[in-house]
C-alpha cells in the first residue's frame, strides 16, 4: 500500500473520530478517494491514549468495502463497551492504528502441535467454537509473545475455557498496520 493511501486512512479515520465525537454526526465518504479503498476487506481500528488501550473495533470479514468499514469501525471504537465513550477533550491525546485484514484460512493439521506450528507471530488468529468466536490482531503478539498463552486468552476473550483452543477451529491472517505518525 502507498504512503499517500496509508497518510489518507489514518487522515479520514481520526476526521470521522473527529466529527462524530464533537458533532453525534457521521462524516460522509468522500468523493474522491485511493481506488484500493473499494475493495471489500475485514478492518479494524484501534485507540490508544498514552500508550493504552482506549477501544478496538473491526469488522474481520469482507462485507464492506475498506473505506465503509474503515467510517464504521472509526465510530464503533469511541464506543467500545470495554470503556466509557470518548470525550471531546480526549481526542489530542488518541492514537489511531488502522489493521486492514487478509482473508483468514483455516488452520489444519493432525495434531495440536502440527496446528500450533502453522501459526506464526505475524499471524492474527480467529477461534471458532460452540457458537462463540473471538480475534486477536497480529498486534496482540507484543503482549502475548508466547503461543499457548495467546490461544488460551483467545478462548477466554471467547468465554471459553482456556484449554479449548485444541478442540475448536483456529484460522490465521495477516494484516496490514497502518500507525499514526
Amino acid at each position: 500500500m502507498e504512503e499517500a493511501t496509508k497518510k489518507f486512512i489514518i487522515e479520514f479515520v481520526k476526521r470521522t473520530i473527529e466529527v462524530w465525537v464533537k458533532t453525534g454526526k457521521i462524516f460522509s465518504l468522500p468523493k474522491d478517494f485511493p481506488r484500493e479503498l473499494k475493495e471489500r476487506k475485514g478492518v479494524f481500528v484501534t485507540l490508544t491514549k498514552f500508550g493504552n488501550l482506549r477501544g478496538c473495533i473491526g469488522f474481520p470479514y469482507p462485507t464492506k468495502t475498506i473505506i465503509e468499514g474503515l467510517r464504521d469501525a472509526a465510530i464503533a471504537s469511541t464506543q467500545d463497551p470495554r470503556f466509557y465513550t470518548l470525550e471531546k477533550d480526549e481526542l489530542k491525546d488518541v492514537r489511531v492504528e488502522v489493521s486492514i485484514l487478509g482473508l483468514a484460512e483455516k488452520i489444519t493439521g493432525k495434531t495440536c502441535d502440527e496446528r500450533i506450528e502453522k501459526i506464526s507471530r505475524n499471524d492474527g488468529v480467529i477461534l471458532k467454537k460452540s457458537g462463540r468466536e473471538a480475534l486477536f490482531l497480529p498486534q496482540v503478539w507484543e503482549e502475548l509473545p508466547d503461543k499457548l498463552t495467546f490461544l488460551s486468552q483467545l478462548c477466554m476473550k471467547a468465554g471459553l475455557t482456556p484449554n479449548e483452543w485444541k478442540e475448536a477451529d483456529l484460522y490465521k491472517f495477516h494484516a496490514d498496520i497502518i500507525r499514526e505518525g
